[in-house]
């Protein structure tokens, strides 16, 4: 009998799912996937096939206040009939805070799911969301093991004048540093690389997750050695509704001018920046670019400027570049972004090929080009599902297992 890991990305409108096959030594093939949207107003869950098909829907009623737990119930339900002989082994979880102390996946136990919970102050509008899917779970199937993969994982080596906040110390000792987040993409595109391109992979590589939430990552040898996220996944790039980086100056001013309160600056910076506030339209870049509004070439102006701008000064802080790999919504099926950016680092030797990356092949730079550009689908919850088999069955006991089970008179019937 085969089993299966579902991996679950919680958010406040939505949450993510995708169930995998488990093999020996690894992941055999993700089985399906979908989502729960419209989460607060219209939830609906729909789950898919590998190849897109849909296999199952479920709608409850418009403004439905339903908790994770009234949500995942028919998920739930749905995953026990769908694998008829193969059973569900386990959950990953995508949690965006390990704060300073969880530098790698974990097995979820009550003691470990209340220290992360004293880390909502860091991510207020993601971890609540994150430690709700995993309690909710525990109440439903409470013997079944569960495993946080963090976002912040990946950024954990990084140098402390990377991670340091210029304020009083006594600031840094309650956490506040830059964390990075996207980490569990920048890892896995640290995998494919090394896979597709050895000899780039142990460079200098910068990573652009370009999605509704965007960042950088600088890499060295696969390592982060630099990121635009800081303390949260606010800081950084322009993205779809958040502002990215910011002068504090400028939230003083809101607060005290405006007299905005706390809670309405955050929603502001948060919901209704980025793209959607600049452009007035959309945080959607696809309508942007099909817009004629002057507006929505202001904020697609802006996205690309910005980006480009990191980029050189992550640079700095890899002290070259060999490699640039695009990734995420945006990074991997807009060409004129990616052309667009390309085009504001010539300076580094960046030389876009226009019917490659019009092709949107793997390889979008020109032989020429010094610093070579590529197209790298991610997959988060392939990172999650493979990290939650590692914790929860080791390699070594897997393939002891599978000897075991090949040799045995019962498998060969």
């Amino acid at each position: 009998m085969s089993r299966a890991i579902l991996t679950l990305n919680a958010g406040s409108s939505s949450i993510k799912f995708a169930l995998y096959e488990m093999a020996a030594k690894g992941l055999r093939r993700r089985l399906s996937h979908g989502q729960i949207e419209g989460i607060g107003s219209a939830p609906h869950l729909v789950a898919r096939d590998a190849a897109g098909a849909i296999l199952s829907e479920h709608r409850w009623a418009a403004d439905a206040k339903l908790d994770h737990e009234a949500l995942l119930t028919p998920l739930l339900a749905w995953i026990t009939a769908h694998l008829g002989e193969e059973s569900l082994a386990a959950v990953g979880h995508r949690v965006v805070h390990g704060g300073e102390h969880w530098d790698r996946p974990v097995r979820l136990t009550p003691a470990v799911i209340a220290d992360l919970a004293k880390l909502i102050p860091l991510a207020p509008l993601h971890q609540p969301h994150d430690l709700a899917a995993v309690e909710a779970v525990a109440r439903l199937r409470p013997r079944l093991p569960q495993v946080a993969c963090f976002d912040t994982a990946f950024h954990h080596g990084m140098a402390p004048t990377v991670s340091r906040l210029a304020l009083p110390r006594e600031f840094a000792a309650e956490g506040m540093r830059r964390y990075g987040f996207h980490g569990l993409s920048y890892e896995y595109l640290a995998g494919q690389l090394r896979e597709q391109a050895p000899a780039l992979a142990a460079g200098r590589v910068i990573a652009a997750h370009l999605g509704n939430g965007a960042s950088l990552c600088a890499m060295h040898d696969g390592h982060s050695i630099d990121t635009t996220m800081g303390f949260t996944a606010l800081d950084g790039l322009v993205m779809g509704t958040r502002c990215g980086n910011l002068d504090p100056g400028a939230v003083l001013y809101l607060l005290q001018e405006h007299g905005l309160s706390v809670s309405a600056v955050e929603h502001m910076l948060y919901n209704e920046s980025g793209l959607l506030g600049v452009s007035g339209i959309s945080n959607d870049m696809r309508t942007l670019l099909d817009s004629s509004d002057p507006h929505a070439y202001e904020a697609i102006d802006l996205f690309v400027f910005r980006i480009a701008r990191e980029i050189g000064a992550l640079t700095s802080s890899l002290g070259g570049l060999d490699g640039l790999v695009f990734s995420a919504g945006i990074g991997e099926h807009s060409a004129p972004i990616r052309a667009a950016v390309c085009a504001r680092l010539a300076w580094l030797g960046v030389e876009c090929d226009g019917d490659a990356n019009t092709r949107h092949a793997t390889v979008v730079s020109m032989p020429s080009s010094r610093v070579q550009v590529r197209v790298i689908p991610t997959d988060e919850e392939a990172m999650i599902a493979t990290h939650t088999m590692n914790v929860l069955y080791p390699v070594t006991a897997r393939s002891t297992q599978e000897e075991s089970r090949v040799s045995s008179p019962v498998s060969r019937r």
